[in-house]
């Protein structure tokens, strides 16, 4: 970490913790930017099985099934 970063932690957190709360939540937003090229591979993966469930291609599992192994110990 950079002295000047450093220098800004320290006075973030002499911050009422509400202010600290909301800092670090503009922080986040600042490194969560949107990628294109992700969201449309993402797209195309749901579309692409979408399309194979619709063609009986996509083997499928009851959801109650599923939460009931999730819910067993391993």
């Amino acid at each position: 970490m950079t002295h000047s970063a450093q220098q800004m932690l320290q006075q973030a957190i002499g911050l009422p913790a509400l202010d600290r709360a909301a800092l670090i939540e503009g922080l986040i937003a600042s490194l969560d930017k949107p990628d294109d090229t992700l969201d449309a591979l993402w797209l195309k993966e749901a579309e692409d099985r979408m399309n194979a469930y619709r063609a009986g291609e996509l083997a499928t599992v009851d959801a109650d099934e599923v939460f009931a192994e999730l819910g067993r110990d391993t």
